[in-house]
């Protein structure tokens, strides 16, 4: 028997160390730890794709929260079943005692199990959906005061209508003017229609 531990985080910046020491206190070694650090809305993710692909029938997963194992409802009772079913992999949820398939092997262990699990995975993808919902409202907030998102845009020169006046007229190339203007091509018919908008 093997005894594998998995882990992740959202993103780079965000730190795993505590979840690595709850799997190193349960006796997971860790060569045997697999980390990602990616979002869980999917299991499209190479650790966890390379640790499924180790596991073998009587191994044991420990993870740290259900929640650490994704965030999409649907999904992580799909993997579950995998996992137990189809690997016949034993799992420990280490702070959700009800969540250890050891010691639940007769029916009303295996209902409560799953019970559990479907309500801790609900609860995971709500968590998920209200964190968009959060995200999509402060953006719309901060729009709203005039905070600008993604790069911000090049300035443009005073005569900039000139130029295109000229341009439309032929008395001048594109590629005058983009040098000129020290913008792409793409950025100059986006200013273009901003400066013509703003005449109407």
């Amino acid at each position: 028997m093997q005894i594998y531990g998995y882990a992740r985080v959202s993103s780079n910046d965000q730190n795993e160390d505590r979840q690595l020491a709850a799997l190193e206190e349960n006796g997971v070694l860790s060569e045997n730890i697999f980390v990602d650090k990616v979002s869980g809305k999917d299991f499209k993710r190479p650790k966890y794709l390379k640790m499924l692909s180790l596991l073998g029938e009587g191994d044991l997963l420990y993870i740290p929260s259900i929640d650490r194992l994704g965030r999409n409802y649907e999904e992580i009772l799909e993997q579950w079943r995998i996992l137990t079913k189809v690997k016949n992999v034993d799992i420990v949820v280490i702070d959700m005692p009800l969540l250890d398939t050891r010691t639940h092997k007769n029916l009303m262990g295996t209902f409560i199990t799953d019970l559990v699990l479907q309500l801790l995975s609900f609860v995971a993808q709500s968590e998920r959906e209200n964190i968009r919902t959060r995200q999509a409202e402060g953006i719309a907030v901060a729009k709203q005061k005039g905070v600008q998102f993604g790069r911000p845009k090049k300035p443009i020169p005073p005569n900039f209508a000139e130029l295109v006046r000229k341009w439309e007229l032929r008395e001048i190339k594109i590629s005058e003017v983009l040098r000129i203007c020290n913008i792409s091509r793409s950025s100059f018919y986006a200013r273009m229609k901003e400066v013509k908008a703003n005449q109407l």
